[in-house]
C-alpha cells in the first residue's frame, strides 16, 4: 500500500529499507470517562459458555470505529467467527506505519485474575474494558489513557499502565475493579518525548511490560535505543523519573520474560534478541548479547514455556528461540524460521500464545489474516487453521491479539 502522501523521515527511509515495523508513544494527563455497555456488531447463534477460555481475540483497530473479532477456539487449535463487538473508540495509525498501524505489542490483553479484556482506542485517546464470559463481551467500559495515542496495555495484579504514543509520551496507571478501569492518582509519568499527538512509527515506544514480580514497569523506546525502567512502589505507583538503561541491540521493540525472570528484548533494526535481567534500582545487566535470527526486521516476541517466537514483518516469517537451563538462548533451527510464509500470512506484525502454551497466533497485517499453530514438542509449528476477511493493512490495519 502507497504510503506516499506523507513525510517520511531518514529514519524511517532506513528503517523501511530493513522492513521496520515500528511505533510511538506519548501522552499528558488523565480524566475519566465511562461510556455504556457495548453490544455486540454480530451475536453468535450458538449457546455461550461462562468460562473465558478457547477464545481468541483481534483487535480490528478500525479508524472509524474499533473493534474486537471474537474467536472461538477448538481443541485442535482450529477458530470459528464468534462475534464482533465495538469498543466505543477509533483505532489509530501512526505516520509512515510500513505493515503495523500501532507499531506496538501489547495492545490488546486479557487479564485471567479479573476476567477482563483490555483494548486500545488509538484514535480516540481511550482505553476499552470488556468482560468475558467465553466468546462473549460485556459491561463495556471507556476512560480516558492519560494521554494522546495509547498503543501499549500492562496488567500486573489489581493495577494496569497504559503506554501513550503522542507528544511527551507517558505512562498512566489504574485500578482494575469491578466496573473496569479507574484512574490511579499520582501515577502518571512522562516518557520525555518530542513527538507529534499521532507519532511517527519509528519515534514511538514498542511496549510497557511489568516484571513477572510487579516491581517494575519497563518502556522500549526505538529511535532513542534505550529501555526504561521505572521501580513500582507498594501502592502502585512508579518513582518519579526512569533508569534509562542504553539497548544492547539496535530499535528495542518487544518485551517478554522467561520462567525464571529474566526479560528478554526484540530488537527491530538487525532482528536480533537480548536477554537482561532488571535490578532493583531499574538497572539493567545484560545477560546474552543481541542474538541475529538471520531475517528482516523482528519486532513482536511471545514465549511458550522454554521456547519464544519472533515475528519478523520485513520477510513475513517466524522465528523459534530456546532458552535451556542455564538461561543460553538459542534458534531452534539453523535457518531461523518456525514456519515458512505463504500467500495468505504476508506482513506478520502481532503475536499472541494461549494460556495452555500448546497454541500460537500470529496476524497477517497485509493480508488480513490470522495463522494457527500447533507447538510441537522441539518447537516446531504446525499450522492448523488461518481466518480470513480481518482488517488488512492500508490506511490503518488490525494490530492486537490475545489467546485464553
Amino acid at each position: 500500500m502507497s504510503r506516499h502522501t506523507k513525510r517520511r523521515s531518514p529514519l524511517q527511509v532506513r528503517l523501511t529499507v530493513a522492513g521496520a515495523g515500528v511505533l510511538a508513544v506519548v501522552g499528558a494527563a488523565a480524566t475519566m470517562t465511562i461510556a455504556s455497555a457495548g453490544e455486540p456488531v454480530h451475536r453468535r447463534a450458538e449457546a455461550q459458555t461462562a468460562r473465558a477460555d478457547h477464545s481468541v481475540f483481534v483487535q480490528g483497530n478500525e479508524l472509524e470505529g474499533n473493534s474486537i473479532h471474537v474467536f472461538r477456539r477448538k481443541t485442535d487449535g482450529k477458530l470459528t467467527a464468534a462475534g464482533r463487538y465495538t469498543t466505543g473508540g477509533k483505532g489509530g495509525d501512526q505516520v509512515d506505519a510500513p505493515t503495523d498501524s500501532l507499531a506496538s505489542q501489547g495492545s490488546l490483553v486479557y487479564d485471567d485474575r479479573s476476567g477482563l479484556l483490555l483494548a486500545v482506542n488509538a484514535g480516540s485517546g481511550t482505553v476499552t474494558s470488556f468482560r468475558v464470559q467465553g466468546q462473549k463481551l460485556t459491561h463495556r467500559r471507556v476512560v480516558h489513557s492519560g494521554g494522546d495515542f495509547p498503543s501499549s496495555i500492562a496488567v500486573s495484579g489489581r493495577v494496569a499502565y497504559v503506554m501513550n504514543a503522542g507528544g511527551a509520551g507517558s505512562v498512566q496507571g489504574f485500578r482494575i475493579t469491578g466496573n473496569g478501569l479507574k484512574p490511579l492518582p499520582g501515577s502518571r509519568r512522562s516518557l520525555g518525548l518530542h513527538n507529534e499527538k499521532v507519532p511517527l512509527f519509528s519515534s514511538s515506544p514498542g511496549q510497557i511490560a511489568f516484571t513477572p514480580d510487579g516491581r517494575a514497569l519497563v518502556v522500549t523506546t526505538k529511535s532513542a535505543n534505550t529501555i526504561e525502567v521505572f521501580p513500582v512502589g507498594r501502592d502502585g505507583r512508579p518513582t518519579r523519573n526512569a533508569m534509562v538503561n542504553p539497548s544492547a541491540g539496535k530499535v528495542p521493540f518487544a518485551i517478554t520474560f522467561d520462567r525464571t525472570g529474566r526479560m528478554l528484548v526484540a530488537e527491530a533494526a538487525k532482528s536480533t534478541v537480548s536477554t537482561y535481567t532488571v535490578r532493583p534500582d531499574g538497572r539493567l545487566k545484560l545477560i546474552q548479547r543481541p542474538l541475529a535470527n538471520g531475517q528482516n526486521t523482528l519486532c513482536w516476541l511471545e514465549r511458550a514455556g522454554d521456547f519464544f517466537y519472533g515475528g519478523n514483518t520485513g520477510n513475513s516469517t517466524v522465528t523459534g528461540y530456546r532458552m535451556d537451563q542455564y538461561g543460553r538462548l538459542a534458534l531452534t533451527n539453523a535457518h531461523g524460521v518456525a514456519t515458512p510464509p505463504s500467500a495468505k500470512s504476508q506482513g506478520v506484525i502481532d503475536l499472541a500464545v494461549t494460556k495452555d502454551e500448546k497454541f500460537l497466533y500470529v496476524q497477517n497485517a497485509t493480508s488480513g489474516t490470522v495463522d494457527g499453530f500447533r507447538i510441537g514438542g522441539d518447537g516446531t509449528l504446525t499450522k492448523v487453521t488461518t481466518v480470513t476477511g480481518l482488517p488488512a493493512f492500508g490506511h490503518s490495519g488490525m494490530e492486537g491479539i490475545t489467546a485464553v
